[in-house]
């Protein structure tokens, strides 16, 4: 393959990536990862090579000149995750790229169109300005949210600006009264005394000629959490008033360059948000607004100085990933009057967010407004089920107090809620269903997938798992948008499955797991709830919690194709797995929450015991340990691991399992298929114990008898095992316990427990969405070759299905699968994308009776005939489209 190979190849690249992330600002790795997508309707296209430039500007790049980075012609198939090798790249340098690729002919494709990422402030000392608070008498309690503000004068053009700002705990950015970015309860969430988030904004275009006027408002958010609640959030290290530091570089037409930061010369003021509480609400007074405050022509000589405050002790590093922004403003399905006075409005959805009110009356008008999951027999809202771990203010609870005169339209900033009801007290008149919004809130992560099928019921739990999902990230992976907001390790780690082929979350995921950086202790040790105040180090979640550490990135690993996130995090991994055998007793660990909620009892009532459970997560956390030193090099570690995870599994072997009856201790439907899905059982004993556990489920009237941990066992060992047909029945009943009685019962996200006495908007039971696309569609990432580089169609006809079609936009491009059963004929159609190949298995009574767009496969180009086993026959598929048929 040679550059000046001239021949167009059929294929095109897009979806330039840098770090996942469509033209960042404010990289900060030295090696940003590179990544695209190749587009052809060819079959079995693949690349064969790639050449990136990277410029100092788009326009020596439209001349094919890349003087930061020529890669050359690099004759490889890698078109995701390649590391930038040009030039060292320095604090807020702009780098321009493109790629070209070349096909399975060696025909070189056109240019892609450019790209860019920027690169942030790479050094703390880049920082110039001082972090500044309002004036105080001491003390952290709460006070109404401050107003900053700085006026500058330009007499030149601004032709580039950027700001760069980190306001604790929230900020809102203003130049010239325009509110800068589409973000809301920004920045994310971290440890605060270890690292804070900042965010860079282009703000080229918010300026002008003559005066500039940059507002800020602050919120308290996690910094500042004064409410008293079983974590101990009051209690943080960190804890403090409110503060800010802002940096806006600018650069002039004439090439001169001027910045504007934050110190002792802003004003500030008090503003209408009089009180602000992540865990309580907010409360606003409209009659303190002061109009016009963040822009030209406010006269501010009333207000006081800002004051230079000592930082929060964590270092500055920039926000990449998605944010949490505003998606969607949902209208209420009904509003009832439930007593004189007390107005409740049903959004028809469980959602996280906060409302939006539409009102006018007399000045002092005081509404409140009070939000709830469900309802009382007499229809008034019932917050009995969540609201017990906040011990100090009100609960979910807004306020709103009008200044008069004209229609005024009000929505909280620095908080948000769980919630499908919402009650409206002391509101003027009567107020209609216009009057009330429902604002959805959460991490704006891209859907990634789909799924549907034939049953409406299996649509209505997928419907309320990504529900479920997306109310419970904002800027960590929650438990619940209401009760805790905690981000629960074990309930994250349940999840990631389904998170990452339902959604995008690995920028997400990968500040999470800096999270874990900063609280995990020296020992290895690590709390229950990341990031943490102090609280839950030892509280006893365990390994099933704790191995979210490990077990996240290795599913960013496989579903994904990033080792870069093995490489980052394996010495805290490690860390992990020497700390739980400094806990084990003859490679046994008996501590941690276990099967969590299962369908009787109490939370921790379940019929598994702890050890088996924790000492099976401590034999998969060594395995993959093992199998991550090996992928990263690590050679010697893979070899130690290896041997621990052997240790591991003959002790678990030797104290929980009987190999020639199959029966694992207390022969639960969790321990059984824990044995299972761990790899705790051999291939010839499998049988015997899948045997057990067929009777256990049938026991139940094939009814799910797990908790969270058990859930995502039975429904993958089944499944894998044969026995698609009562997992399939355990999705579908519409009886307790299940999914399906969840939506029998009215929910639209998923629930804390079967019995729904807790939150009603939980993830932790949610794999069962990532089961629809592996179990029933059949699509799977191939260990061998993750990041769905090989693709494992395995679909599986069962029950009353008709017909199932899911999606996936993988690294590679769009994968899909859909499948229909007309009588007795098998009717598969799949896509593969460019520079992917699959292994698909189809069910076939007879392997002849397999066709490709009605053809035999024999002699087929693109289409190799593997065997045939299992009543499936097994093919080799290059990329494409495949329309495929068989008898079953």
């Amino acid at each position: 393959m040679k550059e000046e190979n001239i021949m167009t190849a059929a294929v095109t690249v897009g979806r330039l990536r840098c770090n996942y992330l469509r033209n960042p600002l404010g990289v900060e790795t030295s090696n940003p990862r590179l990544s695209w997508v190749m587009f052809s309707k060819e079959r079995g296209q693949r690349q064969t090579g790639f050449r990136i430039l990277v410029a100092s500007s788009k326009e020596l790049l439209d001349k094919d000149t890349g003087d930061i980075w020529d890669s050359g012609v690099i004759n490889s198939e890698q078109s995701i995750h390649v590391l930038y090798r040009g030039k060292r790249l320095g604090s807020r340098q702009r780098c321009y790229w493109k790629v070209k690729v070349w096909d399975k002919d060696g025909k070189a494709s056109p240019w892609s169109e450019t790209a860019y990422w920027e690169m942030g402030l790479l050094k703390q000392s880049d920082w110039l300005g001082q972090w500044i608070g309002a004036p105080h008498d001491g003390g952290t309690d709460p006070s109404p949210a401050p107003l900053f503000r700085c006026a500058v004068t330009f007499d030149k053009e601004v032709v580039s600006a950027r700001a760069y700002i980190c306001g604790l705990g929230y900020y809102e950015l203003y130049i010239n009264g325009r509110k800068i970015g589409n973000e809301v309860l920004t920045p994310a969430f971290t440890r605060y005394d270890e690292r804070v988030l900042y965010n860079t904004y282009d703000v080229t275009d918010a300026f002008t000629l003559g005066e500039n006027v940059i507002g800020v408002i602050l919120g308290n958010g996690w910094y500042n959490c004064f409410t008293k609640e079983v974590w101990n959030f009051e209690q943080a290290p960190w804890r403090d008033r409110p503060k800010l530091m802002l940096q806006i570089m600018v650069r002039f037409n004439d090439g001169s360059e001027s910045v504007i930061v934050t110190d002792r010369k802003w004003r500030v003021s008090t503003g209408p948000i009089v009180f602000d509480g992540l865990r309580n609400g907010e409360f606003y007074d409209a009659r303190l607004e002061k109009p016009g405050w963040n822009d030209k022509g406010y006269d501010d000589r009333g207000w006081g100085y800002a004051v230079v405050v000592p930082g929060p002790g964590g270092v500055l590093k920039s926000q990449q990933m998605t944010p949490i922004r505003v998606t969607r403003t949902i209208v209420p399905e009904s509003v009832k009057e439930v007593k004189p006075g007390v107005f409740v409005y049903d959004l028809g959805q469980n959602i996280s967010g906060w409302a939006q009110i539409k009102v006018s009356g007399p000045p002092g008008t005081a509404i409140t407004l009070k939000y709830a999951e469900k309802l009382k027999d007499d229809g008034d809202i019932d917050t009995s089920n969540i609201e017990g771990a906040v011990k100090s203010g009100e609960f979910q609870t807004d306020k709103y107090i009008l200044k008069g005169g004209e229609m005024e339209i009000w929505e909280p900033r620095f908080t948000y809620h769980g919630f499908q009801y919402i009650q409206v007290t002391g509101f003027p008149g009567k107020p209609t269903l216009d009057s009330v919004r429902g604002r959805v809130v959460h991490t704006d992560f891209e859907t990634r997938g789909g799924f549907e099928c034939s049953n409406e019921l299996l649509n209505s739990i997928q419907h309320a798992a990504r529900w479920a999902t997306l109310s419970n990230y904002m800027g960590i992976p929650t438990d619940c948008p209401h009760r805790e907001k905690n981000g629960w390790t074990g309930d994250a780690q349940l999840s990631a499955e389904q998170v990452l082929i339902n959604f995008d979350p690995m920028t997400a995921y990968e500040k999470w797991m800096l999270d874990f950086k900063d609280v995990q202790r020296k020992s290895g040790q690590l709390p229950g709830i990341v990031p943490t105040g102090g609280w839950g180090y030892n509280w006893g979640s365990g390994p099933a919690w704790d191995s979210a550490i490990i077990l996240i990135p290795w599913y960013i690993y496989l579903y994904c194709g990033d080792k870069t996130i093995l490489e980052d995090m394996y010495p805290n991994m490690k860390k992990y797995v020497d700390f739980m055998s400094t806990m084990a007793t003859d490679d046994i660990l008996e501590f941690g929450l276990g099967d969590w909620c299962p369908p009787t009892g109490g939370p921790a009532d379940h019929k598994c015991p702890v050890k088996v459970t924790s000492t099976a997560y401590y034999y998969v956390n060594a395995v993959i340990l093992a199998k991550i030193a090996n992928i990263i090099g690590e050679k010697g570690d893979a070899e130690k691991y290896a041997q621990l995870a052997e240790r591991i599994r003959n002790a678990f072997r030797r104290e929980f399992f009987n190999p020639d009856t199959g029966q694992v201790i207390s022969d639960s439907q969790t321990s059984l298929s824990c044995a299972l899905y761990q790899g705790l059982v051999d291939d010839d004993e499998k049988d015997k114990v899948l045997a057990l556990l067929v009777e256990q489920v049938e026991k139940t009237d094939r009814h799910i008898d797990c908790g969270i941990l058990g859930a995502k066992y039975i429904m993958n060992v089944l499944t894998d095992l044969g026995r698609v047909d009562l997992a399939y029945d355990m999705a579908t009943q519409i009886t307790f316990p299940g999914w399906g009685y969840w939506i029998a019962q009215g929910a639209t996200t998923l629930w804390e427990t079967w019995l729904g006495d807790a939150s009603r908007n939980h993830h932790m039971f949610s794999d069962i969405s990532a089961w629809f696309y592996k179990g029933l569609a059949g699509i799977n990432p191939d260990p061998e070759a993750p990041g769905f580089k090989n693709i494992v169609f395995k679909p599986n006809p069962v029950g009353d299905l008709k017909w199932v079609s899911a999606w996936h936009e993988s690294m590679y491009g769009r994968i899909s699968c859909s499948w229909a059963v007309e009588e007795d004929r098998f009717v598969l159609e799949v896509s593969i994308p460019p520079n992917s190949t699959s292994t698909v298995y189809i069910p076939a009574s007879d392997p002849d009776s397999i066709k490709e767009n009605g053809q035999p496969l024999a002699n087929h180009r693109y289409i190799q005939i593997k065997e045939y086993r299992n009543g499936r026959g097994i093919l080799l598929l290059a990329s494409g489209e495949y329309r495929f048929t068989s008898n079953i």
